[in-house]
């Protein structure tokens, strides 16, 4: 299958005071999210399956949203139709809702004839990223409790439970153990100093917010996801799931492979996979293909730069970059299951010795105590 190498993209028509006025409007009723696109994407593609013309299914589509952000969209969306614009034109003024990616398949089914069948595919998309962004979060969920509840439960020992025996260990201060002192000073340290450590505490965690959203800590972040230990594979299978999908959808549905590469870029949202994928894009430019970057990147696995090379050798490049991505989607999907049930053991001893530790802090000492009046 030849690729187009083509950059034509959506034009975005000049910003009108109309067009601030539906900004400002979405704005003050809510900003349209994901799902809305979704039931946005699928009660179009069924509208126009049936036969439907674009303007009435539109209109059609108004009467079942209840979002008035949405329905301000659509308002906009139909106003520009009406006025002869392409339906990928009128996508184009809701970058916020509406990405590349999305913009630049509709184009090309507008050419093709097939709209809606590339809505049902944008559709899958989108349904797909969802139950991946869960499952991420589903895997994440219990291991950050466990961590949240350690942390709560040693500050209360700490604040509360500690300065209850200060007074009764004084008479053996000499004989605590190490533990025991550290605990205690630490406990001191917390109740008296305590609106100081929250201030430092919340100015360095905004301090190291603002640093990560700088080009420099955001590379710097961005370098380290891939490079960790463990985690770099589970980091280059997300972004390869992102990326592939993205460009063999759109490759697979007559979209140029530069448009293509374009749209991967505002997908993934690491600078180092970034600039990986403008290296693709540099070396289609000067016609040195597309698989050559896959060769020379050292982080994307030997299987993933051989079927690219064959993809790309036999002309079935969209269909092999779609195959690759569904692959590590599922592999995504047991690292990250493996990864929460090794997590899970392994924060509970971690919770059980600190826990002991701190028994421990305190029991030794009131057996000392009650030997010593005994």
């Amino acid at each position: 299958m030849p690729i187009e190498i083509s950059e034509t993209r959506v034009d975005k028509p000049a910003s009108k005071a109309g067009s601030l006025l539906e900004r400002l409007a979405t704005l003050r009723a809510g900003k349209p999210g994901a799902q809305d696109r979704m039931f946005f994407t699928e009660q179009l593609s069924l509208l126009l399956e049936t036969g439907t013309p674009l303007h009435a299914a539109l209109q059609a589509l108004k009467q079942q949203i209840r979002n008035p952000a949405m329905l301000g969209l659509i308002d906009g969306m139909l106003e520009r139709v009406s006025e002869g614009k392409a339906f990928s034109v009128a996508l184009a003024q809701y970058p916020e809702l509406f990405p590349a990616t999305y913009v630049n398949l509709v184009q090309a089914a507008e050419a093709g004839g097939f709209l809606d069948k590339v809505l049902l595919e944008l559709l899958k998309m989108d349904e797909k990223r969802d139950e991946l962004r869960r499952t991420i979060m589903s895997a994440l969920s219990y291991p950050v409790f466990l961590i949240l509840f350690s942390i709560g439960v040693v500050l209360f020992v700490l604040v509360v439970v500690f300065p209850k025996f200060a007074d009764m260990f004084s008479s053996i201060r000499d004989q605590l153990p190490a533990t025991t002192l550290f605990l205690m000073a630490a406990s001191d340290i917390l109740r008296q100093h305590w609106p100081s450590l929250l201030a430092g505490l919340l100015a360095g965690s905004a301090a190291l917010a603002y640093w990560l959203r700088t080009p420099s800590g955001a590379d710097v972040l961005d370098r380290f996801k891939m490079r960790v230990f463990y985690f770099r594979e589970i980091f280059i299978q997300i972004y390869l799931v992102q990326s592939l999908r993205v460009i063999g959808l759109s490759l697979a549905n007559g979209v140029s492979v530069m448009d293509a590469l374009a749209s991967c870029r505002e997908v993934v949202p690491n600078r180092v996979f970034r600039r990986f994928i403008l290296g693709i894009e540099e070396r289609v430019r000067e016609g040195a293909g597309f698989a050559v970057s896959f060769q020379q990147a050292d982080f994307i696995p030997p299987t993933v730069r051989q079927m690219v090379t064959t993809g790309e050798a036999t002309g079935s490049l969209p269909r092999v970059l779609s195959r690759i991505a569904d692959h590590y989607e599922r592999e995504l999907g047991k690292r990250l299951a493996t990864f929460s049930r090794l997590v899970e053991p392994v924060m509970l001893l971690v919770m059980g010795g600190v826990v002991g530790l701190i028994v421990s802090s305190l029991i030794l000492p009131i057996f000392k105590l009650s030997r010593a009046v005994g």
